[in-house]
Parts: C-alpha cells; structure tokens; sequence
C-alpha cells in the first residue's frame, strides 16, 4: 500500500513536535520504602519531523510502547526513546509521563497511617543524548504573616500547591522532593487527621507563618543542597482564604550558575 505519510512535502516547514497523547497506561515508579509501586499513567509519545516529509507514522508509538508491556519505568526510559527514534527515523523522541503517586504519611500526634495521592510528571528527551526532569505537586498549609502581625488573636490560613520540577544527572527520589516542599511551607498536608493532630497543626503554622516567596526561597534553598540537578523550577501557589484571587511565586535556576 502507498506510503502517504511517507511522501514529500514542498512547504519547507519542519515540525518540532509530532506524535500521540493522552494514552493510558501502566508504569512503574521508583518507591523509597517499597521499593517501586505500580500506578497508572497519562502517556504523549513524538518524535521531530524533517520537512521533507508529510507525515509521520502514529502507530509505531503503540507498537513500540507495547513491546514494553508493564515495563515501563524510569530505568526504561532511555531505552523507549531510542526504540522511537528508530521505528520513526527522527533525530530526536520525546516522553511526558503524568502519573499520582502514593505516599503513605503518619499523622504527627496520634501516628494514624494514611495514603496520599501527589500528581507527578516524569519527561524525557532523546537525540543521541539523554534529558530527564521530574516535576511533582504537593500540596501544602500556609498562614499568613500579615494576617498574623495586625490580627489581634488570629490569622487567616489556606492550603496552597508547591510545584518542584527538577532536571537530573542522577536520580531522585519524589518522596525527598515531597519532603523538601513541605518543610517549605507552615505545614504538611494529611489526608487523616485526629484532634490532636489537628491541633498540632494549626498551632505549628501559627509559629511558622509563610509567604509564597518565603515557600520558594526556601524551597531553593534546600534545593541547592541536593546533588544531581541540571536546573530547577519551584512554583508556590496559595488559595487565598480571604481574598477572591490567588498569590503565586516562581523561581527558576539552573544549577552551574551556584
């Protein structure tokens, strides 16, 4: 049969991006205390496209992930890319990979376990030369310094998202990535909570109030100390309790600039 996506194109335009998305499947991610978990992941899958040609040819996506079947995980990943290359002839194939990870947490006074869900995302890039960065989103317990400063017996709190995405030379580990967001913040989130834990908490964000540009310096700092990182991204977001808007922070670094 004729080989339409194969045949030329005279319109001289190349195309960074070409591919699939939005592909379920399952994958395996790295797990500090278990070892690795088992999740179910959102997949896109492209290669670049040279101008010459019209079209590239989508179920060689599928084929090759297939030949993967439940193997799919960050050890796999260089491995998924070079597979792409080759099927679709391209200088360079690409991986997003957005995916929940579970992670059980104690609560802080009564030491009841529970799970907690953190939307996390894992690219990567391959054209002869690998590229990987994590991104996880965490969220978070802030109080507001302000509010704390003229308010006569209170401050108003809110729960806001700490997004880090980090690009690797080695491997980390989410949970380490989850940990430094937290300590960032006035508090932890949990998804069960006693009283006592409750008032713990509230009592502890009240002795650690946070701006977002607190949350992400600090974030970067703590960042800093981390080996392995080509660069990174932290994004704060607070839920205004008060307010009908939301406050945000973001600083961006790459890592030879220390």
């Amino acid at each position: 049969m004729k080989d339409v996506q194969g045949s030329s194109d005279d319109r001289n335009l190349p195309i960074q991006k070409v591919g699939i998305r939005d592909i379920r499947y399952p994958i395996t991610v790295r797990d500090k205390s278990r070892e690795t978990q088992s999740t179910v992941a959102t997949l896109s899958l492209s290669v670049n496209l040279p101008h010459h040609y019209r079209g590239t040819h989508m179920s060689r996506f599928i084929e090759v992930l297939d030949r993967f079947k439940n193997q799919v995980s960050y050890h796999t990943l260089d491995l998924i890319l070079i597979e792409i290359r080759k099927a679709l002839h391209a200088e360079e194939s690409h991986i997003e990979i957005s995916f929940p990870f579970f992670h059980k947490k104690k609560a802080p006074v009564s030491g009841l376990e529970s799970l907690m869900s953190y939307d996390c995302a894992i690219s990567a890039a391959y054209d002869g030369h690998l590229e990987i960065s994590t991104r996880v989103e965490v969220p978070v317990h802030t109080l507001c310094p302000c509010s704390r400063e003229i308010a006569r017996v209170s401050a108003h709190n809110q729960r806001g998202t700490v997004a880090i995405t980090v690009g690797m030379t080695k491997f980390t580990w989410i949970e380490d990535l989850i940990e430094i967001a937290e300590a960032s913040a006035s508090s932890p989130v949990y998804a069960l909570l006693k009283r006592e834990d409750e008032k713990l908490i509230t009592e502890r964000a009240y002795e650690n109030p946070r701006f977002v540009e607190d949350i992400v310096r600090e974030v970067a700092l703590r960042l800093d100390r981390l080996p392995g990182l080509r660069f990174y991204t932290v994004e704060a977001v607070n839920f205004e309790s008060i307010h009908n808007h939301s406050a945000y922070a973001v600083i961006t670094k790459r890592c030879n600039d220390v």
